[in-house]
């Protein structure tokens, strides 16, 4: 129906002929993605593209912008660990993977692009919302653990993300997935905001406390030089 009118205005009774419906049908359709702001309606000119499109339309660029700008990092990134690394995003309270760049190790990341995982038992989730509230972490704690995140001791995980924060980088120590360890940092846009996140990943037998201490500082350093090409300026909002 989208599609089907995004040329230009349409009456009721043409795009009921164009989609083959009944007319009660396509109003019916139509009015609810109205409701939604998916499209509008003008009257004695019919229904046309709605404002929810121009909001998702620049959403999408910015997805867009952040995966290509980042892709050329995440690759020399993945070649000189030989380890997997991920970009992702903050969306609807959940870690939406945008890329993934496997490493050379003969290991199963379960990852894959599109993927939402929790934010509080990944790596990369933990490295988005290292700027939220602390009451922002519980609540997203106690809601993971409700929908069935991988159990963990609450007092613990808040002492871990207030480490994180000071040193800018977060692990994941197997909370998400058994024998898989992971350090992530997030990339910051020209506002300061956190915009997405990088990780790197590996088996816990690559992954001893102290390659995970130096692999932070290669991981922040990445993650920077991809929110330079945003316009970060080293400034926190």
């Amino acid at each position: 129906m989208i599609e089907a009118i995004a040329a230009r205005s349409v009456p009721l009774t043409a795009l009921a002929d164009t989609l083959g419906l009944t007319r009660s049908t396509t109003h019916r359709l139509a009015s609810a993605l109205v409701e939604r702001e998916y499209l509008a309606f003008t009257p004695r000119a019919g229904y046309r593209l709605g404002p929810k499109l121009l909001t998702l339309g620049f959403i999408a660029q910015e997805q867009a912008d952040i995966v290509q700008i980042a892709r050329g990092h995440l690759e020399a990134l993945a070649e000189a660990t030989e380890d997997t690394v991920h970009l992702g995003i903050l969306d609807s309270d959940q870690a939406l993977y945008l890329d993934k760049v496997p490493g050379r190790r003969r290991i199963n990341i379960s990852s894959r692009v599109g993927d939402r995982q929790p934010l509080t038992s990944t790596g990369l989730g933990k490295a988005l919302i290292l700027d939220h509230s602390s009451t922002y972490w519980l609540e997203r704690f106690t809601a993971d653990q409700g929908a069935g995140a991988p159990a963990q001791d609450p007092v613990l995980w808040v002492e871990r993300m207030k480490g994180y924060v000071e040193r800018g980088r977060a692990f994941d120590l197997e909370e998400n997935e058994d024998q898989i360890r992971c350090v992530a940092a997030p990339v910051r846009d020209a506002s300061g905001r956190i915009v997405g996140a990088i990780s790197v990943s590996s088996a816990a037998q690559y992954m001893s406390d102290e390659r995970m201490a130096a692999l932070s500082l290669e991981v922040i350093d990445v993650a920077g030089r991809i929110g330079r090409e945003l316009g970060w300026i080293g400034k926190r909002p």
